[in-house]
């Protein structure tokens, strides 16, 4: 007896930790380890920011005007008298909360539909899969522009366009988490937990979701990847709420006051560079979630 004891310790001790597989897999997975970095910077330069500079130098008339970068202004100042440093800081922390709330709200919606289409079948099934099947050819940027469009400007805020981005966010997890559960479902496992005399909510969330998280967390990134980005071809376009330091605001303001013909090329070119940032990175840890949670591309060396 003392020996299996000190055997099944011996185990527990060899066995790795989960911060350390996690290294080992960011270790392993360059792409994930890049993304992951790059948004930690982002997110830290924002913090950090919203600590040291003062909000309000975000906005118009609150700083010397077309100023180059310098010690003073470290990313300049454009056309309308906005520090730009200041706005490029809210404007991040802004553009986060939209791609944050819009995925979120989108890949819950997708989750609910998606376990329940699957595991109850039936007339729910053919319901939901019609409904995306009838939408999923119609072009989003389409229907943003148009909804945008058509709401007055003063009216809009990061609240409502964050609501715009989320409308048919919940799309692409639905199908993804439809397929997982109607293969998950028909497992042993879930066969055996249904001959136990375990609930339908006990077997979706205790026996499917766990095993789906990696797809979830996959799916979340995504949607989170192209709120960010809906949210930053809606403000260039001029159909965000144009008072906001919005990263696609910064550009569009930029672009209507011809910032490169008349040499102030550190407006637009920062808030662009930012953009570049934030969705690489998304891509980056998008790609590395959806290698984890899809075995069949894994890389194992």
């Amino acid at each position: 007896m003392a020996n299996i004891t000190m055997s099944s310790q011996d185990e527990t001790i060899d066995q790795p930790s989960r911060i350390v597989l996690v290294l080992r897999y960011l270790r392993r997975n360059k792409g994930l380890a890049l993304g992951v970095i790059i948004l930690l910077g982002l997110f830290l330069f924002t913090v950090i920011g919203l600590m040291v500079i003062n909000p309000k130098h975000a906005y118009p008339l609150s700083a010397a005007f077309k100023q180059p970068p310098s010690l003073k202004y470290p990313f300049g100042t454009d056309f309308f008298g906005r520090d730009l440093m200041a706005a490029m800081v809210v404007g991040m922390w802004q553009t986060a909360f939209i791609g944050l709330l819009a995925g979120g709200i989108g890949t819950l919606v997708g989750v609910v539909l998606g376990f329940t289409s699957a595991y109850f079948g039936g007339r729910i099934d053919s319901t939901i899969r019609v409904i995306c099947q009838i939408l999923t050819p119609i072009p989003v940027l389409l229907i943003q522009v148009v909804v945008a469009g058509s709401l007055d400007k003063r009216d809009v805020t990061i609240f409502t366009m964050a609501l715009i981005v989320a409308m048919l966010a919940w799309m692409g997890p639905t199908l993804v988490i439809r397929a997982q559960v109607m293969t998950m479902k028909e497992r042993q496992f879930v066969a055996v937990a249904k001959l136990s005399g375990v609930s339908d909510m006990g077997i979706i969330f205790r026996e499917i979701l766990p095993n789906l998280l990696p797809f979830i967390a996959a799916a979340f990134v995504g949607q989170v990847f192209a709120a960010v980005f809906a949210s930053f071809y809606l403000a260039v376009l001029g159909l965000g709420p144009l008072r906001e330091p919005l990263l696609g605001n910064i550009i569009w303001a930029a672009q209507s006051q011809g910032a490169f013909f008349n040499g102030w090329w550190w407006w637009p070119l920062e808030p662009a560079f930012a953009m570049i940032l934030i969705l690489g990175a998304l891509a980056l840890v998008n790609m590395g979630l959806d290698e984890l949670a899809n075995p069949r591309v894994r890389r194992t060396e």
